[in-house]
Order: structure tokens, then sequence, then C-alpha cells
């Protein structure tokens, strides 16, 4: 199985914001999109960064009062490790578990194609194990 899979049955929506916002309009995106990281896009399209919960929680422990005037460039996880629809479940598990994230971004041909969070990837390893077990079963 790989990240494709989980695309096709998650679809593709990424919700994004440009570095130049404010922690407020992130934290108003978040809400009410009921996720936990939204992928930070230059004008292109093209991610510059990530900004998940735990990047605000940081900030508002180093700076309760101006935190929700900062802009997101200044807050978001630079260093992004994207995904690619034909990487492998069991690798992109791996590098979310070592590297401890929990949202990753997928791109494909360059462009934005979706992201995974840990939960997603786990379920579908779930449902691998499930389909496995149900198979071994059925030929008892």
């Amino acid at each position: 199985m790989n990240i494709g899979n989980i695309l096709a049955t998650k679809g593709s929506k990424v919700i994004t914001i440009h570095p130049e916002q404010s922690l407020k309009e992130a934290i108003a995106l978040l809400t009410q999109h009921t996720i936990g990281a939204l992928v930070v896009v230059d004008n292109a399209g093209k991610p510059v960064g990530i900004l998940s919960e735990r990047d605000i929680i940081h900030t508002a422990d180093r700076s309760r009062e101006a935190m929700l005037k900062q802009a997101i460039k200044d807050v978001m996880t630079k260093n992004v490790v994207m995904a690619t629809p034909h990487d492998d479940l069991q690798a992109v598990l791996k590098t979310m578990t070592e590297k401890r994230f929990r949202h990753m971004p997928v791109m494909d041909e360059g462009k934005l194609a979706g992201i995974v969070s840990i939960g997603d990837v786990v379920k579908a390893q779930l449902d691998e194990y499930r389909g496995a077990i149900d198979t071994l079963q059925s030929q008892l």
C-alpha cells in the first residue's frame, strides 16, 4: 500500500495559508475545518512550510500577548518533509514516527496533491492488516 491509496480514499483537499497571514487567521482555519495543520504556500502554491497545532502551542508558551499578531512565517516549521503518492505506507509511518510529526504534505509532479496525518496512515495500516487477516481466515 502507498500514500496514493490513502489520498484516493481521503481526497486531495488541502487547506493552505500564506506566510504573511496571521496566527489568528490560521487558528480560525484550523477550527473551521477541524484539522491539525495547514500547509504554508507561496503565491505560486508551492509549499514553503507547515503550521501545526504544536507550532501554535510553542509560540503561545513564548509570547502569549503578541502571539495572535505574529505572521505565519515566524511560527511555521520551515523544513517540511514531503511525501509522494507512490511512497510506501511503512516508510511514511517510520519517517513520521522517527521525526515526531503528525502531518505530511503530499506532492505529485511538483504540485501539492494532498496531506496525510499520522491517523490516516495508522488507519490505512490497520485496514491492510484486517484485509490480510480476513483473507487468511477465509482460507481456513
